[in-house]
């Protein structure tokens, strides 16, 4: 373990540098040719929505965060093709607190809007349970505003907002049928300046309903030689397309046209997205594959405009529906781009919580923090009591396994083919405390080392339905003797030191209606050496979680009581081929 460096801020100073020109092992959509390969993010940013900065040379991505805490991700990019997190514009947590104190799984940031506006960037989003919300910032990469809500209401989502060349200002959303009972309508309505209230009353401007446009959501709005632009998905999530509307009023009636369509490819469902159009006159078009267990991966189409239709993709021989393309010439750019990635792996060699990882609910200090030594210290969660937080309890979340644990620090897989080794020290001081490694999802399952009398239990836990209410499995692999163990009688500790590793592959295959599936496979290994690793129980099918990706990270968790907690002390967490 890395501990009490002397040169530790010297350390953090060249990780951070080089966290910032990050390139991934496991996916580089850059071919290094003037090309890039789709998908240009391989993880799960769903619903991305993109927006050029002041500078007309950069851009800004967003993306659905739902419950994760830190939410709203903010990517930035020069070419469209290389991307790195940057930020996150929800830093301190979700409101109100007690919903989102434990993991409220689909819930929270649902399909966000970026925009530049007056010197401004703002990001609006609709919470299905609470309304339409805001947050804004003068600089992407600093400190944005808290969450407002600017219209309060249940079953508002995806959210977009539009400056008009008049100053009048309006805002698209759609409806989530699972609160408004109703959904597959389009509706504008006219706000203030700022954009803090309503001035109007909502028009449904477009019904999909009972026709081959169901599912309409996700809207984006843009105005273009005079015309009003309405840009959403429909046909359904893994199996739709994208639709373009346009009208001269800002109310409708609009007409639609589909504009991209997986046709002959295996690009499913390509949708819902952000239309970007550039300072070299060129237009691009970057949307989500549903790609079941990985999540909603971003790809970038090129935009051709036709009979002031634009066409996204390969262009067809006739008509104005596109296909996904694989690979393509990257945009135009005025200087040469770095190559970089969303990060992925982890020194944990800094004072602060690496971009690539969320909670997977609002952070509580007590979950665990960064340290000067080298290590990230993940403490126990006390599953199934309530002190463990400063906010209210949700007594209904509470039932003591991982599905309901907060402090499960977590990031998104990054390509079809990975492994994510880490290596841990698990201090326990009392019985039945666990730390290691997991694959979360609605199906999960973790690699752990748990107390058991003065030794340790190599374990799998694992869940399958766990939405469900599904129970646990446990297997017991192994029994391990500490590393080490505590000689003074204050809160004595035993210690494992040890390799955790899990292995993804891309197992592809069809769906039983026929359909292409993405399938992978979860192989996990442990080692006491870290040169020899052994295998750990049989294969795991990764599985997606509620509206997101399945997830890779770090648990450490006990029964709960008054007893003192264990610990997870992370020396690093590597990704590789």
């Amino acid at each position: 373990m890395k501990r009490f460096l002397g040169c530790c801020f010297l350390t953090c100073l060249t990780l951070s540098g080089l966290a910032q020109n990050y390139v991934s092992q496991v996916w580089n959509p850059d071919n290094g040719d003037g090309t890039y390969t789709n998908p240009v993010i391989n993880a799960d940013y769903s619903d991305p929505d993109v927006c050029v900065g002041g500078s007309g040379e950069d851009y800004y991505l967003t993306a659905s965060s739902f419950q994760c805490i830190p939410g709203l991700p903010v990517l930035h990019s020069k070419d469209l093709v290389n991307w790195e997190i940057i930020n996150y514009a929800i830093k301190g947590g979700l409101e109100p607190r007690d919903a989102f104190t434990f993991p409220s799984h689909g819930n929270g940031v649902w399909a966000p809007s970026i925009r530049y506006h007056n010197g401004e960037y703002f990001i609006f989003w609709g919470d299905p349970d609470y309304g339409m919300m805001m947050v804004k910032t003068k600089d992407p990469a600093g400190e944005w505003s808290k969450p407002k809500c600017i219209i309060p209401g249940k079953g508002m989502i995806d959210t977009c907002p539009l400056w008009d060349d008049d100053g009048r200002c309006y805002m698209v959303n759609g409806w989530a049928n699972s609160r408004a009972r109703f959904a597959s309508v389009l509706t504008v309505r006219e706000m203030n300046a700022d954009f803090t209230s309503p001035v109007g009353d909502p028009v449904i401007v477009f019904d999909g309903n009972g026709t081959e446009n169901r599912t309409c959501e996700g809207p984006k709005f843009y105005k273009r030689d005079g015309w009003y632009w309405i840009m959403c998905p429909a046909g359904g999530v893994p199996t739709g397309f994208q639709l373009v509307m346009r009208s001269k009023n800002p109310y409708g009636p609009y007409e639609s046209k589909v504009v991209l369509a997986q046709g002959k490819t295996d690009i499913n469902g390509p949708h819902q997205g952000a239309w970007v159009h550039t300072k070299y006159g060129e237009d691009w078009f970057l949307h989500f594959q549903d790609k079941e267990a990985y999540g909603r991966v971003v790809h970038l189409q090129p935009v051709t405009w036709k009979d002031n239709w634009p066409v996204m993709g390969k262009m067809p021989s006739k008509g104005y529906c596109g296909e996904p393309v694989l690979t393509h010439q990257k945009p135009k750019t005025g200087d040469k781009v770095a190559n970089v990635n969303p990060v992925e792996s982890d020194e944990f060699n800094n004072t602060s919580m690496g971009l690539q990882w969320q909670w997977h609910a609002n952070y509580d200090q007590k979950f665990g923090m960064p340290t000067p030594w080298g290590v990230f210290r993940l403490y126990c969660y006390k599953a199934g009591s309530s002190d463990n937080l400063s906010v209210p309890i949700n007594k209904e979340a509470v039932d003591g396994r991982i599905w309901n644990i907060p402090n499960l620090l977590l990031q998104k897989t990054p390509a079809d083919n990975f492994t994510a080794t880490a290596k841990i020290r698990m201090t326990a001081k009392e019985e039945q405390q666990f730390g290691g490694i997991i694959m979360m999802g609605l199906d999960y399952s973790a690699l752990v080392v748990k107390r058991v009398g003065k030794e340790f239990q190599l374990q799998r836990i694992t869940c399958k339905n766990a939405d469900k209410g599904k129970s646990e499995m446990v297997e017991t692999l192994a029994t391990l003797k500490p590393t080490a163990e505590d000689k003074v009688e204050y809160q004595p500790a035993i210690h494992e030191d040890i390799y955790f590793r899990l292995s993804v592959e891309y197992l592809g295959g069809k769906n039983a209606d026929g359909t292409f599936a993405h399938k992978a496979q979860v192989k996990f290994a442990y080692s006491l050496d870290g040169k020899k690793f052994k295998e750990a129980g049989e294969p795991f099918m990764m599985r997606q979680g509620k509206w997101i990706g399945a997830k890779i990270g770090l648990v450490a968790a006990q029964p709960c009581g008054t007893e003192n907690r264990g610990y997870l002390d992370a020396d690093w967490f590597r990704v590789t081929k």
